[in-house]
């Protein structure tokens, strides 16, 4: 796909690309931010290396895909911006949060449209993201598993997650829902499997031990790494994904050095 005003490099043949000749911080025209939709759709997961942003600038370049939202079990971390989601790890840091693959609160009755992470502190080495197409975890079932999985429904649940001291609220009740194994994306009406080992805990309608193996299996197809890209991080880099057809895990390898920074995420919709 030709673009004019941003460059697009692929990262891997699966999943990911590096933006370049755009600042995020400043204003973009109308042409720009469609480049970056349609970079963005056709790679699930789009990269910025050298960025300044304050956090009024952060907060405008995530509505420009949409309406923001607030974390429904952290604390407010930044004052006056409770769309703000600090991502921060210390020597202090025993468990990082987003160790797990998962999609960004899939348990939700309307999961995320995306995510804009915006690095200020980085380790020298370690804390990379990695990646993984969900449209591809769908293609690569055989037709049978395919058919299997396509009518099936899981459940998705954040008690176990949003109970732990980074995110404890008690005024909060924690999210539960049920969604489609096979999701329909709305903007690409193409199908990705739509599971993840942070969230999901069963499927619809199953013996136990049918739901268990089955999701099992889905799982760890999902986390095959031929399926992912992995993002080395520096200093004010950005990394914007689509949790409707992307999933992604942070590796805590760094202890004791510093990660810091803020995260928006932006409203989506009920799959289909």
């Amino acid at each position: 796909m030709p673009y004019e005003t941003i460059e697009v490099r692929k990262l891997t043949p699966a999943i990911g690309a590096e933006i370049s000749g755009v600042d995020l911080g400043g204003p973009l025209s109308n042409r720009q931010v469609s480049e970056l939709h349609d970079a963005l759709m056709a790679h699930q997961v789009i990269f910025f290396r050298d960025q300044d942003m304050s956090v009024e600038q952060h907060k405008a370049f995530g509505r420009l895909f949409g309406e923001l939202l607030v974390h429904p079990a952290a604390r407010a971390e930044v004052d006056g911006h409770p769309e703000i989601r600090v991502v921060h790890a210390d020597e202090t840091t025993q468990v990082a949060t987003g160790e797990v693959w998962h999609s960004d609160m899939s348990c939700e009755p309307e999961p995320p449209m995306g995510s804009i992470l915006y690095l200020h502190q980085t380790p020298t080495v370690g804390g990379d993201t990695a990646f993984a197409n969900m449209y591809l975890a769908y293609e690569t079932l055989s037709a049978p598993i395919q058919r299997l999985v396509e009518g099936l429904k899981a459940f998705h649940t954040s008690a176990h997650v949003y109970s732990r001291n980074a995110y404890q609220r008690s005024d909060k009740k924690f999210p539960e829902a049920v969604h489609p194994i096979v999701r329909t994306h709305p903007v690409t009406n193409a199908k990705c499997l739509f599971v993840n080992r942070g969230f999901t805990k069963r499927i619809e309608g199953l013996e136990k031990h049918e739901s268990d193996a089955l999701l099992d299996m889905l799982l760890r197809h999902c986390e095959t790494p031929e399926l992912q890209c992995r993002f080395r991080w520096q200093r004010q880099s950005v990394a914007f994904w689509d949790n409707r057809c992307a999933m992604h895990r942070a590796t805590f390898d760094y202890h004791p050095h510093v990660r810091h920074g803020h995260r928006v995420t932006i409203k989506g919709d009920r799959p289909f």
